[in-house]
């Protein structure tokens, strides 16, 4: 059902600081940051040959990273996600099977302009999983 890894999403406390390690430190292709209001963070992705890293940080008071960050200081992985075909099937098996989608269940436009939903971390060994219309 999944597909290949899209992303992984990290935490940081310094938007700015985080994106200039990687383009400086590892010379890595840092994109612009973008707000994502409806999701409550502001990103920056790395661009690498295989994948890309989310770099999320708090983007007002309700933010979901906010209380991430407040029980992680430093910051750290956050999520990772999937591509997969057909995100409303993917849902509809992974619920058939026990697993729990958060929010609504229904799927919200993610930074990449694509629909995405988030799997609960309990149900995947403790690891919050994204799931990104291919």
């Amino acid at each position: 059902m999944i597909g290949r890894l899209n992303h992984v999403a990290i935490a940081v406390p310094d938007l700015e600081a985080a994106a200039a390690s990687y383009r400086d430190t590892l010379g890595a292709k840092v994109n612009p940051p973008q707000d994502e209001p409806e999701h409550g963070v502001t990103v920056v992705f790395i661009e690498l040959p295989n994948t890309k890293i989310e770099l999320l940080h708090p983007l007002g008071e309700n933010s979901p990273i906010k209380g991430f960050l407040e029980k992680n200081p430093a910051g750290g992985i956050h999520h990772i996600c999937y591509e997969v075909d057909d995100i409303i099937a993917a849902r509809d098996r992974l619920r058939a099977a026990g697993a729990r989608v958060l929010g609504d269940g229904e799927p919200k436009i993610g930074a990449h302009g694509k629909p995405v939903l988030f799997l609960h971390p309990k149900d995947f060994q403790g690891t919050l999983v994204e799931l990104e219309q291919a």
